[in-house]
């Protein structure tokens, strides 16, 4: 059986979205880094309450998980899902396409 790869196009689909989850991570990691830092002096927590704080962090965090569930596999529209961490896996469980172009 030959081995199935990604067109050019499909390529580039996986490529921006690897991209796009590499750098709203590392946006992410900034900004809650600086907000848990400074919360309190931010005023967005206190002792007895992180209300705002928590907020705030759902908010950061939900796109991330938005990013995740949206990655399909190109050639067969298959959710890849959480098989995908900040990466593209290197093949689709379903149709069994490596996720890149020939040659790369």
């Amino acid at each position: 059986m030959a081995a199935k790869y990604l067109t050019p196009e499909q390529d580039g689909v996986i490529r921006r979205w690897e991209r796009w989850n590499r750098n709203y991570f590392i946006l992410a990691f900034v900004a809650l880094t600086i907000i848990l830092v400074f919360s309190s002096q931010l005023g967005l927590s206190s002792g007895q309450s992180w209300g705002p704080l928590g907020v705030l962090i759902a908010l950061i965090v939900l796109p991330i998980i938005v990013l995740q569930l949206r990655l399909a596999c190109p050639a067969c529209g298959h959710k890849i899902g959480w098989q995908a961490k900040l990466m593209a896996p290197d093949q689709c469980k379903t149709c069994g396409t490596f996720l890149r172009a020939r040659g790369e």
